[in-house]
């Protein structure tokens, strides 16, 4: 037994700390669901029941070890429950987007030869069943809710009860060759498989153990104090890793409660219902809701608005300071007191955060202006930074060295370094066996020593040791006067603006940098609302005399910030427009998690490019788009593009 085994107890697998759960917190809530505005609830016992009796029903459906299970669907307790099922009998799960459309779906389907898929309803039955012919190892799908599929041919398709309920019935016959499967399961068995958002090509399939796993879950759920008591609303993607990490490693570690919203449009709302003590949300969450406050606080009226301005700006001066320990005087918390009565109270219940212990942030760098928000409100909101192939956690923020521009120090068991090209490497017990089916890309991303390249540019800030990161290190270059090109730092100040929804920027080797921006709808909308101006689309609203003006303010805001940097000044924007449509993951321009490819967003608007940097001021252009059902369709525009007020570079430190 290894050191790190002995230290988990030999909690080495998923199914084990299932066990250990429904022996220890047998009677506590495990899972619950809102179905039809009812919550529903599991405890952990009868979790290890539905998971055990699914267990056996794969068996009894001749699931073989190793084998692997596509599941698809939104947040389902049933859905979680089946991963730890696939992973009893010895296979391997392998969660989906669910928004993905079947064509992006089959790469994923065909590439890690699923024998079986375990869906939520129709709509993911008919994405696989329409892209079945090319994906000749898939056997048998397995759907959750039956709802309009009465009348399909279920000659290889089965309801997830009946096979729970077949599973009971051969218990006897069945329940041996289980424990023999999970009898040889250890921390080098294969947990789960999730494959990355591929924003500069084909999504890699990453090989996670339940050394990765358990890990991670481990150290990160002592690192917070996470115990049996903490609640989390279970939300995100169940393909992202975070969601994994989150929703199984780190509440089968702990046995706290996870809770699966109604749907998306109720999120919010079951949010409030549930109260967590543990959050996580990407930045674009926290700027929403940003985004949605200044909006109602837009339309209040004068007395409310000026409450909000008071405290708010009294907030910001000692609220992180109140939640860090440091020190305030009497009278200050006595008025924060009081604002946190009046307005951080009623905000916090509202957003459905009032108990949460803590919250975490990651993905993308989140605005310092949104970060010190929502601390200032007392949510002890933190940054992390991690990738799939470290089971999430590279750095973590210790309470009382919390920063915005900051993404802390190596999370517990992580060591990192900085080569000399300013790439970040780590490595961890949480790292990755490897890239499935792709040694090649395992080569180059894992040296034999277990040392991971991220792919980030970042340098250790003296004196501190936490880690900043600057940006993709392939992102990272120079202007044509050698100044630094750091794109993503510049796009999240645009977003921290509630009318800007994305921003791309461009400049490597030019001689001045350019962007394209998409606004946001409802924040811009409500705006137009107020103004009395009348709009029939998107595209209209983007493409308002005003609405340019607006943008263009916030873009030379953001080029005097910019200008006071050294390092960055360079990266001022001379010239943007305003896209005529949002940058869609169905039209190949986003990942499923809202990161932007790039290259493709390059090539798609190579004639958008060269107006914003030949001096054109307007284009006309034709966009390919995708709807919702999967057909094609293209949409036609003629684009003012504007010119912004750049500053004068304060010049670098000798």
């Amino acid at each position: 037994m290894t050191d790190k085994v002995a230290a988990t107890n030999g909690l080495d697998t998923v199914p084990k700390l299932l066990a250990r759960n429904a022996a220890k917190f047998g009677d506590k809530p495990a899972n619950r669901e809102k179905e039809f505005g009812i919550w529903q609830s599991w405890t952990w016992r009868e979790v290890a029941d539905e998971v055990n009796a699914l267990a056996l029903g794969l068996l009894a459906l001749d699931l073989k070890a190793g084998d692997h299970v596509a599941i698809i669907g939104q947040n389902r307790p049933a859905l979680y429950w089946s991963m730890v099922a696939v992973q009893s009998v010895g296979a391997v799960p392998v969660p989906l987007y669910q928004d993905a459309v079947a064509n992006e779906m089959v790469y994923v389907l065909d590439h890690c030869e699923a024998r079986f898929a375990i869906v939520e309803d129709q709509e993911q039955v008919d994405k696989v069943l329409e892209v079945q012919d090319q994906l000749p190892k898939l056997e048998q799908i397995i759907y959750l809710d039956a709802r309009g599929l009465r009348k399909y041919d279920h000659t290889s398709m089965h309801a997830y009860k009946d096979i729970q309920e077949e599973g009971r019935a051969g218990h006897e016959r069945l329940a041996p060759i289980l424990k023999d499967r999970l009898a040889v399961q250890d921390y080098d068995t294969t947990c789960v498989m999730l494959y990355t958002s591929g924003t500069t090509g084909r999504p890699k399939g990453v090989v996670l153990s339940n050394r990765s796993i358990v890990e991670a879950s481990r150290s990160s759920s002592e690192f917070d104090n996470l115990n049996v008591g903490d609640s989390v609303l279970a939300y995100l993607p169940m393909a992202w890793v975070g969601d994994f990490i989150f929703s199984i490693g780190q509440c089968y570690w702990t046995g706290f409660c996870v809770a699966c919203p109604e749907s998306a449009d109720t999120m919010q709302a079951d949010l409030h219902d549930i109260g967590p003590t543990y959050f996580f949300a990407p930045p674009r969450y926290f700027e929403g809701v940003l985004t949605r406050i200044m909006i109602r606080m837009e339309d209040a009226g004068k007395g409310m608005n000026w409450m909000f301005s008071y405290f708010m700006d009294h907030a910001g001066k000692v609220g992180s300071k109140i939640l860090d320990g440091g020190s305030v005087s009497l009278m200050d918390r006595i008025k924060y007191k009081l604002g946190d009565w009046l307005v951080y109270g009623p905000l916090k219940s509202q957003m459905g955060m009032s108990k949460v212990r803590v919250g975490y942030t990651a993905g993308e760098a989140i605005g310092p202006e949104i970060f010190a928000f929502f601390r200032s409100l007392g949510i002890n909101l933190k940054q992390l930074y991690g990738q799939t192939e470290a089971s999430v956690y590279v750095t973590v923020q210790p309470d009382g060295e919390v920063r915005a521009d900051t993404v802390g120090v190596p999370a517990p068991g992580v060591e990192i370094k900085i080569a000399d090209s300013g790439e970040v490497f780590y490595r961890s017990a949480g790292t990755f066996v490897e890239y499935y089916k792709n040694p090649e890309a395992t080569a180059s991303t894992k040296d034999k020593d277990g040392w991971v390249a991220t792919g980030d540019a970042g340098y250790f800030e003296e004196g501190t040791g936490h880690l900043k990161i600057i940006d993709r290190s392939k992102d990272v270059g120079k202007m044509a006067d050698g100044s630094l090109f750091a794109p993503k730092y510049v796009e999240n100040k645009l977003k921290f603006y509630p009318n800007i929804l994305e921003s791309v920027l461009f400049g490597v080797n030019s001689n001045k940098c350019v962007a394209f921006i998409n606004i946001d709808l409802g924040a811009v909308g409500n705006w137009a609302e107020r103004n009395n101006i009348g709009y029939g689309s998107y595209q209209e609203l983007a493409g308002h005399p005003q609405v340019l003006d607006i943008i263009r303010g916030h873009v030379e805001e953001v080029n005097a910030s910019l200008a006071n940097d050294p390092m960055l000044n360079g990266c001022q924007i001379h010239r943007f427009l305003i896209l005529h449509k949002e940058l869609d993951p169905d039209d190949g321009e986003m990942t499923r998690t809202r990161k932007v490819r790039r290259r493709i967003v390059d090539e798609k608007y190579a004639d958008l490019i060269g107006a914003l940097n030949d001096g054109s001021t307007e284009i006309s252009t034709v966009t390919e788009v995708t709807y919702e059902d999967g057909r094609k369709g293209s949409i036609s525009a003629t684009l003012s593009i504007m010119d912004a007020k750049v500053y004068p570079r304060r010049a670098k430190a000798a």
